[in-house]
């Protein structure tokens, strides 16, 4: 294993890959504390529509969000590979995102990202920060502050 690093090295940043209906999205590692199955949700009333409820993480409280309702495209399919991921942004509260599917971890360097310039909110565009692409394929990089802020991108 050789440790030293290159210039290149150090401006690759790692993402979890996630499935969610057809579309391959990417959240930045630094912000997973964890990923759990799938688990009992318990309902809070007058939430919005994409709070699904609470679960009980080891004696923590965590709202869950569901992010197919967020991006407003079909209802969740809760099947064996359903993983929620638990965020800890910065200066915000731990949250739960229901996801179809963990993919993997993924490194990309910034000449394999481009930031996002659309401004339009449908399917979602307006929480994602970037595209990366990897082995061909594309991953849309979530921008998780945006998506957990109260207020609705416009």
């Amino acid at each position: 294993m050789d440790n030293t690093k290159s210039a290149n090295d150090m401006t690759a940043k790692q993402y979890i890959a996630v499935r969610i209906g057809n579309e391959q999205y990417g959240i930045s590692i630094k912000y997973v504390d964890n990923i759990v199955r799938m688990q009992q949700i318990t309902r809070v009333p007058k939430a919005q529509d994409y709070f699904v409820g609470v679960i009980n993480l080891r004696g923590e409280i965590v709202p869950v969000m569901s992010l197919r309702r967020k991006f407003g495209i079909a209802a969740d399919e809760f099947g064996n590979s359903t993983r929620i991921i638990i965020v800890k942004p910065e200066q915000q509260a731990t949250v739960g995102l229901i996801v179809d599917a963990v993919k993997e971890v993924v490194t990309l360097n910034e000449d394999q990202i481009e930031k996002n310039n659309v401004n339009d909110n449908s399917d979602g565009q307006a929480y994602i920060s970037a595209v990366g692409k990897n082995n061909g394929e594309l991953i849309s990089i979530l921008s998780i502050q945006t998506l957990l802020s109260e207020k609705e991108p416009v």
